[in-house]
């Protein structure tokens, strides 16, 4: 099943279920996963998961960027509406790594790519990128790896 379909079958569920909020959220994502479609034209008829993933991840971090603003300008309500859109974009999303299992796949890129050096650290990445793109947040793992090479 594609997120594509994901998306169609848990908006149907919301608009049955007369969950507004969710419909709103999940057209928005659909909306935003069109117009990633047109932009790829005339290459790509439709881009892959993958790009999607990546999109969606785009969206919830906008989002928790909003929510920062709203608290420091005191408006409690929208920096809860940002929440809940941030858990639905992220119901879509695959199961993150926890820390342990990040640590473990940096340690094991690091031995891979043969990195002894912070200028090595663009290898480590890339190897990062290409196994575990899908469960890994690349924001937070560039430090480890950072530190990982003494940097």
């Amino acid at each position: 099943m594609t997120l594509r379909d994901e998306f169609t079958g848990q908006l149907k569920t919301a608009m049955k279920a007369g969950d507004a909020a969710s419909v709103s959220t999940i057209r928005m994502i659909m909306a935003k996963s069109k117009d990633t479609d047109i932009a790829a034209r005339p290459a790509l008829d439709k881009v892959p998961d993958e790009t999607i993933v990546a999109m969606l991840r785009g969206m919830a971090k906008s989002r928790r960027e909003s929510v920062e603003m709203y608290r420091t300008g005191k408006r409690e309500d929208l920096a809860l509406k940002e929440e809940a859109e941030i858990v639905l974009i992220e119901s879509f999303l695959p199961q993150q790594m926890d820390a342990a299992a990040t640590e473990a796949a940096v340690v094991d890129a690091i031995a891979e790519t043969g990195a002894a050096s912070i200028k090595e650290m663009g290898k480590v990445m890339a190897v990062l990128k290409a196994k575990h793109a899908a469960s890994m947040d690349m924001g937070k793992v560039g430090p480890l790896v950072r530190s990982k090479l003494g940097g």
